[in-house]
């Protein structure tokens, strides 16, 4: 690589630049920052740091892994939009107890296995139906709140709790308080697994010696599949006992059906049928838990977009609830929503393994070599979005994407790109628009004196501290 002129940071026996990272986000971490949404620094100090000295494109290790930083907007689409499996998901350590082999790292034909089973759950006419689900789920949240009217309330624990029953109900048909085990054991298991991802330790100690966390991590992970296995039995058996015809309509039946398939190139295992599950439990809570609470923040800062928001959904819905077509037509809040992704994305980053040594524009990489991407930095890039890049200013996607990044739309990608686009995007996009509509018609906010602003990357990006803001009824 450094023939090629890719430099980094020294390589490290056996941590590789582990530690260098892992400190650097701590004294970021340790303490907040002013009121600013230019958080790069914070949430990635040393990628701000390590761009600056060794240039756009350059190579760090964790542990004994070797990883290219890329920067460049035409290598990016490159690798998001390879058709020949040359680049696939990175199999990061201690993640597969989360997303296993699943449709978030797999690749091939279970992979088109796997997401033509999602799609089909997620599909336009689906998401119709998970309306009155969302919508009994926000009002079960705003009845809580009448509780703390004139007060102040912490939005993100709360947009937890919403968006974990609206998972639970829409996708596996239970309530929140059936599901809770697994997402309590989910946070976690997830706190540990990103705690312990920069501490690189000998295979070979490794092999005969585990921490306290391995073995609660191992535990964790045999109780988030039982209680998996649970809910699926009692689906299985109903249908063997005649109460039911099929196994349901929603993923978790979607799952099981195919789980049973009498073709087996259509057939998923019980441990792929778990492994979904719990993709899906993770990945539908906290990026739209990420969403809903940052853009909750922008808009207890910015009222007059607040404001501007509010008559729009008054004069779409009245005092009724929303409608699939109102909420396809909000386009103020759609605005909202684009500009609070380009500050805030959930995901701040992407990565990909090299299957095949090959080239990437004018370099050459070796096999095995991980891809590493941040949307973070292009989602902050003056040269994309203007000087004012780091100010709340909505009306940039007034004319659509390419017009808001300068004809680079490749470079506004919060869900990712390509064929592995999220498939859940829309899923996020809509149980969003919903409760931010019905709170809205419900309540004015604004930031409390008590939030402490400082965004940081657990696996999404969230407030450290939460997000606290003053509510009032309307």
């Amino acid at each position: 690589m450094a023939s090629q002129g890719i430099r980094g940071p020294s390589y490290r026996l056996v941590q590789g630049n582990g530690k260098e990272i892992w400190d650097m986000r701590k004294e970021a971490m340790s303490r907040p920052m002013s009121l600013s949404h230019n958080i790069s620094l914070k949430v990635q100090p040393h990628l701000e740091s390590w761009a600056n000295m060794y240039g756009r494109n350059f190579l760090q290790w964790i542990g004994t892994q070797h990883q290219l930083i890329i920067t460049e907007l035409e290598l990016i689409k490159e690798v998001f939009n390879n058709k020949n499996t040359d680049y696939s998901k990175t199999k990061s350590k201690g993640f597969e107890k989360i997303f296993g082999d699943g449709l978030v790292i797999t690749t091939g034909e279970k992979w088109a296995k796997l997401r033509k089973l999602a799609i089909h759950t997620f599909h336009a006419e689906s998401l119709k139906g998970m309306f009155p689900a969302m919508i009994s789920s926000v009002e079960m949240m705003l009845e809580r709140w009448k509780n703390y009217e004139g007060k102040e309330i912490e939005v993100f624990e709360e947009f937890r709790f919403l968006t974990a029953e609206v998972i639970s109900k829409t996708a596996f048909t239970s309530s929140y308080l059936e599901g809770k085990k697994i997402f309590d054991m989910l946070s976690r298991l997830t706190l540990i697994l990103v705690m312990n991802f920069f501490k690189i330790r000998l295979p070979i100690i490794s092999k005969f010696y585990k921490t306290k966390e391995e073995i609660e991590t191992d535990m964790l992970e045999r109780e988030i599949s039982s209680c998996i296995m649970e809910i699926v039995k009692r689906r299985e058996d109903k249908v063997k006992n005649g109460e039911e015809d099929s196994y349901g309509s929603d993923l978790l039946g979607a799952l099981i059906t195919a789980h049973h398939d009498a073709d087996e190139t259509k057939r998923i295992s019980a441990d792929d049928l778990i492994t979904e599950c719990k993709s899906f439990y993770f990945a539908g809570q906290e990026t739209t838990n990420s969403l809903l609470a940052w853009t909750v923040m922008l808009l207890a800062i910015h009222t007059d977009w607040q404001e501007e928001a509010r008559k729009e959904v008054v004069n779409a819905f009245g005092q009724h609830n929303p409608t699939p077509d109102g909420i396809a037509r909000l386009k103020v809040i759609s605005l909202i929503i684009n500009e609070s992704l380009r500050l805030y994305p959930p995901i701040v980053s992407f990565s990909r393994t090299v299957e095949k040594e090959g080239r990437l524009g004018n370099l050459f990489l070796p096999s095995k070599m991980d891809v590493f991407i941040t949307n973070l930095a292009f989602h902050h890039d003056p040269k994309i979005w203007g000087e004012d890049v780091h100010e709340f200013k909505p009306e940039r996607f007034s004319e659509g994407v390419p017009k808001a990044t300068n004809n680079n739309s490749a470079a506004f990608f919060p869900f990712g790109l390509g064929p592995r686009t999220c498939v859940g995007m829309n899923f996020a996009l809509i149980e969003a628009k919903i409760a931010l509509s019905m709170i809205l018609r419900r309540y004015t906010f604004t930031l409390s004196p008590t939030y402490v602003h400082s965004p940081f990357q657990l696996i999404t990006l969230q407030p450290q501290h939460g997000v606290q803001v003053m509510i009032h009824p309307l």
